[in-house]
């Protein structure tokens, strides 16, 4: 029989549960699962509450309105899914359950300050539209009347 040594031996037990892999993959699930739910609700929100928005600024042209609300949500969709998936990435292996909920706060916090971005993102491009269609729009009723710049009989003030 051969001796063999003991720190020689391989561990190839790739079932043995670490504390790193208990605390981390939950923190993982739960920072996308809140993730995912309050990037839904916030692109409801907009999509429901922008789209009165967007027909007044597009001269009521609902299918218009409609049309635009429907693409801005899947932009807004696509940055903000694309970011939490990148920000899935850490190279923090929590230990500790406070580690991992200190992770998982940094997360979710970066999380809602992006869709704050994209929220006033999307009210700056709403005012903008809106302004547009207020430039262009005709006054609701005519001038009563003319009046010249310098009308007769006004003296204009002379220095």
């Amino acid at each position: 029989m051969t001796n063999v040594n003991a720190s020689s031996i391989v561990d190839l037990n790739t079932f043995k549960r670490s504390l790193i892999a208990c605390t981390s993959f939950p923190s993982y699930l739960i920072y996308l699962a809140i993730s995912v739910i309050v990037t839904i609700w916030v692109a409801r929100t907009l999509h429901n509450r922008g789209r009165v928005f967007l027909v007044d600024a597009l001269e009521g042209r609902e299918p218009l309105a409609d049309s635009v609300n429907d693409l801005l949500v899947v932009g807004f969709y696509l940055i903000n899914v694309g970011y939490v998936t990148l920000a899935l990435k850490s190279v923090e292996n929590p230990v500790t359950l406070r580690q991992a909920i200190e992770m998982l706060s940094d997360k979710l916090g970066l999380v809602l300050l992006v869709l704050g971005l994209m929220h006033f993102f999307n009210l700056f491009v709403f005012s903008r539209i809106r302004k547009r269609g207020l430039r262009n729009q005709q006054p609701p009723y005519p001038p009563a009347f003319y009046m010249p710049p310098n009308p007769p009989g006004m003296q204009t003030e002379s220095r």
